[in-house]
């Protein structure tokens, strides 16, 4: 049986170290994960539009994955009720912008 995580440590599936990349990679591989943090890029949105830009996810799926992000510390809920990204998710989702574009060219 695996041990539990130490104290401050997250816990990943398929990975016995935890490591910090580990533990990334583990909660941008679940369904929805990365869906939500590109839909998020550009502005906050309500959870209905959300589920909206998602294709539909259902709203328990979606739920769960935002609850994740948000310990995460990669999204948070505004004062509007929408869910925006924090200074941290935004720069998680720069990291993408290569990948992004790189994506873009190679479609064509």
């Amino acid at each position: 049986m695996a041990k539990q995580a130490v104290s401050g440590e997250r816990r990943v599936r398929g990975s016995r170290t935890g490591r910090p990349i580990m533990a990334l990679l583990d909660l941008l591989g679940r369904r929805w994960s990365l869906r939500i943090l590109w839909e998020l890029r550009d502005a906050p949105l309500t959870s209905r539009a959300l589920r909206t830009a998602c294709d539909e996810a259902s709203p328990t799926v979606l739920q769960a994955r935002l609850t994740e992000l948000r310990e995460a510390g990669f999204v948070e809920l505004g004062e509007g009720g929408g869910y925006g990204l924090t200074p941290l998710g935004r720069d998680l989702c720069e990291t993408f912008m290569p990948l992004h574009r790189f994506a873009e060219r190679w479609k064509k």
